[in-house]
């Protein structure tokens, strides 16, 4: 298991140990920085699997000329086993046919080197292009979710400020309607 999912799997396991808002059994109070150190480990490692992922896409080079240099010793064998049986002039038209056949298969063994080590590279690099994906969409998962919380909360807190200042500016008007302005005050020049 690679680092990236362990922290995965820790955020998820510290989500799922925060308690419940009170009064609520869908939102949960979450401790910002302990979940941005996990969030900052995981941004910190993904460039670490994703430098692991591109080592083994250069190994394809190295896969590709290992079969090329197993091709051209076939070839050069093979080259050499022709040179022998040309200067040898009684046997000439077999050492052309065993030649060229000697080549033909060197030819086709060598394609087939060449072919598999470039679907086995392939394949290594879909693969590292896929994980890599399936993590970054954990995480793209994560961070939304985390967001779509903090917003509800944001959301909630406002809705009890509106009530609030609401009750407080209905309190309030309900004392102005009954202040009474004492006569004396009423009357200009008294």
């Amino acid at each position: 298991m690679s680092r990236i999912e362990q922290l995965i799997g820790e955020i998820e396991e510290y989500i799922d140990s925060c308690k419940f808002q009170p009064l609520s059994n869908t939102k949960i109070l979450v401790n910002k920085e302990e979940l941005e150190e996990l969030l900052v480990e995981l941004r910190l490692r993904v460039p670490d699997e994703i430098k692991k992922y591109q080592k083994i896409i250069s190994n394809q080079d190295a896969i590709l000329n290992e079969a090329r240099t197993q091709a051209d010793s076939i070839l050069a064998q093979a080259t050499a086993q022709t040179d022998e049986l040309v200067n040898e002039h009684e046997i000439m038209q077999r050492a052309y046919a065993e030649a060229e056949e000697v080549v033909a298969q060197a030819q086709l063994q060598a394609q087939e080197i060449i072919d598999s080590a470039v679907a086995d590279a392939n394949g290594i690099r879909q693969s590292s292009i896929n994980y890599t994906d399936e993590m970054l969409g954990s995480l793209q998962a994560i961070i939304a979710h985390s967001m779509e919380e903090a917003q509800g909360r944001f959301a909630s807190y406002f809705a009890s400020m509106q009530s609030s200042y609401d009750i407080v500016m209905s309190n309030r008007n309900e004392l102005a309607a009954g202040v009474t302005v004492p006569e004396e005050e009423m009357q200009p020049g008294a």
